[in-house]
């Protein structure tokens, strides 16, 4: 076993192993007989009749004994978390005692198996405690593929609203008996917060993604919404979103192959069903995972990612067990496949900052649909017997299986000319803060330099009326930019883009980008004028001003002539004015983030 302090290795062998080997030796175990180590290490889930699910603490003292009893386990606290308890990790490997920190330089694949973001979709847990069991026990058919994958799971991510432990939560599910709570300790949903790092639970994930660089991983969760019959259906990075090569061979390799072996195993398995309360057999789009998603975050970084979204309305035995399938054909298919998944993530890394353009938004084509085979039932509406309006049902005595309209393809939408990198004012800690929790290359300047640029000017905000995960998110973000010699200041921080962070830099520093960190809320400082006039004295100031610029004038008259609100109103023609004054304050609508057309020397 190997104990581990946060984010540091220690290796030390705890006397309880040696004690307990040798109390299993009495009885005749052995590490090489699954089946007595099986038995030996049953999960809650496993005792009784299917329908209960590990908590928080049963979980913990589950991994602890099976490290204790195999080194092919290390069990490590990986930061903390909102709840105060610490995030744990679990790898999975031939080598024994594997370290954390020597992952990164270790030539085989790596699948993350991440549970319990939403601890009332707890399928992962039980499935995820016996998946590593087998890894850890079975050689007859797991050890082949340790030799070939390394295997990392985060058996509870969502620490506080595992330990907000309920009967009554998820109001649509069918079991287990008791589960956690979708909100973590602060009442964040955790599966919004992978760009922000609002919370300490998304920043220790941060970290341990970059200490594993994985190249699979598996977000596991149960759906929500319309009843089919599917057992299983997956939200996986979309492919024209994650783009270039590995975006192809998501779409015409990986999810084929994936979705052919669930089949065989009697999980017929489609892409998650995003109907929206409408019947789904009309048709619906593929989900788009931007980067507050957990399979929009890890895309950033070329790392495919699948969340398993098993049918609320079915039996907790049956979800615990299509989930099951889930991991042991993706550790199948990641054992055949990786070497490939790898060259593809290093090839798009390179090509990525070498395009002239990236793209920073996506629409969905509706004109264009693929046939997916859907397992359903018939639909109808019937009157509500408790309100005015329509309630759908589904008879699941009328099956079927019909091709539907499934729009899987997205266009760009919006996409930007990539400079040669982006300079952050060394004020703006909090965003440079999260450039280093995710390992961006940066470098400071040393000194006072004028440097070619370009700015952004916001010319249109629009944000959310109430808040949403902590922030008043920007809906609608417009910008102008303009070229001029920037002024940068020793302490600036500069961020090339020739480097494989290149799309994490883009998507969060373009303020446009669909989760830009300007849409959400780190640079609202700037929408506010904190100088102001007053309208009786600026008055002689703007009759000057027009007095003796002569377009200004012909501007401001053709303004009056062509807009009647404008006209009418005194105060917004004198701001009008105000803001073509030497008194306009620079900082205000100014996106503060720099595009460099050439990086400054030192």
């Amino acid at each position: 076993m190997n104990l581990v302090t946060p984010f540091g290795t220690k290796s030390h062998k705890n006397c309880r192993c040696i004690a307990f080997i040798a109390i299993l030796a009495l009885f005749g175990f052995t590490k090489s007989n699954a089946q007595q180590w099986r038995e030996q290490y049953i999960t809650p889930f496993e005792k009784g009749d299917g329908w209960h699910s590990a908590d928080y603490q049963s979980a913990i003292q589950f991994y602890e004994a099976i490290a204790n009893a195999s080194d092919r386990i290390t069990f490590t606290e990986m930061g903390k978390t909102d709840s105060g308890r610490p995030l744990h990790l679990v790898l999975i490997s031939s080598d024994k005692e594997l370290e954390v920190s020597k992952v990164i330089d270790d030539p085989r694949p790596v699948l993350l198996i991440l549970n319990a973001i939403h601890p009332g979709e707890p399928d992962g847990i039980d499935a995820s405690m016996a998946f590593t069991r087998d890894l850890a026990f079975d050689d007859t058919k797991y050890a082949h593929l340790l030799d070939e994958v390394i295997v990392a799971v985060v058996p509870i991510y969502n620490i506080g609203g595992a330990l907000n432990r309920n009967t009554s939560s998820r109001a649509n599910q069918n079991g287990p008996r008791e589960y956690g709570f979708r909100g973590n300790a602060r009442n964040f949903d955790l599966n919004r917060d992978f760009i922000k790092c609002d919370t300490l639970n998304a920043r220790s994930f941060a970290q341990i993604f970059h200490l594993l660089d994985p190249d699979l991983m598996i977000d596991t969760h149960v759906s929500n919404g319309a009843d089919y019959q599917h057992v299983m259906t997956t939200s996986q990075s979309q492919s024209d979103k994650l783009g270039l090569e590995l975006g192809v061979y998501l779409r015409e390799s990986f999810e084929p192959a994936i979705f052919g072996k669930l089949k065989q195993a009697g999980f017929h398995t489609i892409p998650y069903v995003n109907s929206s309360g409408k019947p789904p057999e009309y048709g619906f789009p593929q989900f788009l995972e931007t980067p507050r998603y957990s399979t929009g975050f890890v895309a950033l970084f070329q790392t495919i990612g699948f969340m398993t979204e098993t049918h609320m309305l079915k039996p907790y035995p049956q979800r615990v067990k299509a989930t099951r399938a889930f991991l042991d054909h993706s550790i199948e298919l990641l054992a055949a496949e990786g070497a490939k998944i790898q060259a593809l993530r290093r090839q798009d890394r390179d090509n990525y900052h070498q395009q002239k353009r990236a793209a920073i938004a996506w629409n969905v084509d509706s004109n264009n649909p693929a046939r997916l085979e859907f397992n359903g039932f018939e639909s109808s509406y019937i009157d509500s017997k408790i309100t005015p309006g329509k309630r759908l049902i589904y008879d699941r005595n009328k099956p079927f299986t019909r091709a539907i309209p499934y729009f899987n393809r997205y266009e760009v939408s919006q996409s930007v000319e990539l400079p040669a990198g982006y300079l952050i004012p060394r004020q703006w800690h909090a965003v440079i803060e999260l450039m280093k929790l995710n390992r961006v290359e940066m470098f400071t300047v040393k000194n006072d330099q004028e440097i070619p640029a370009e700015v952004y000017q916001i010319e249109k905000v629009e944000s959310r009326g109430t808040p949403y995960e902590g922030h008043y998110l920007h809906d609608t973000v417009e910008v102008t930019s303009l070229s001029e010699e920037y002024s940068a200041k020793a302490g600036d921080l500069i961020i090339p883009i020739h480097q494989d962070r290149a799309r994490y830099v883009v998507e969060t520093l373009e303020p446009a980008a669909m989760d830009s960190l300007f849409r959400w809320n780190f640079f609202d400082t700037v929408l506010q004028r904190k100088e102001y006039f007053s309208p009786y004295i600026f008055e002689e100031t703007a009759e000057k001003m027009l007095a003796t610029d002569e377009k200004l004038r012909r501007d401001f008259e053709q303004r009056k002539r062509e807009d009647a609100s404008f006209a009418a109103d005194q105060r917004t023609q004198l701001m009008f004015l105000y803001q073509r004054s030497e008194h306009n304050e620079s900082p205000f609508m100014r996106y503060p983030v720099i595009r460099l057309q050439r990086l400054p020397t030192n």
